[in-house]
């Protein structure tokens, strides 16, 4: 199995890392004059963040931007889908940002490094 993005196959798998964190909650907390202590409100779940880092392959320049430019347009603001190697599925999640870290030519076609963060909106 491949890693998938809304079952499309856009990254290749060597070098390719999953960081899941851990979910977050959001909370208030407020002094009370008159009271011993704080008053702590619960404002819920805020999701967690998943970082990827690996290489992308491409044949030529051309083809390595043209995948870039495909990876790009997902970062619409939409939750997607995000299905790892081993089958772990990551629902509900949006692309914050994708970074090229690196790029190489050479007689093979060219590899670029990455990193994507997403943030996991439901966990």
């Amino acid at each position: 199995m491949r890693t998938k993005l809304d079952e499309q196959i856009l990254f290749d798998e060597q070098l390719l890392e999953i960081d899941v964190g851990s979910a977050q909650r959001a909370l208030k907390e407020r002094a009370v004059p008159g009271l011993d202590g704080v008053v702590s409100i619960d404002l819920g779940g805020r999701g967690r963040k998943l970082k990827q880092k690996g290489q992308m392959r491409a044949a030529s320049l051309k083809q390595m931007e043209e995948r870039i430019e495909q990876i790009s347009s997902i970062m619409d603001g939409k939750v997607h889908s995000l299905v790892t190697n081993e089958g772990k599925v990551f629902e509900n999640v949006r692309i914050d940002k994708f970074k090229v870290t690196g790029k190489s030519e050479s007689g093979g076609g060219v590899v670029v490094s990455y990193e994507i963060e997403y943030t996991q909106l439901k966990v």
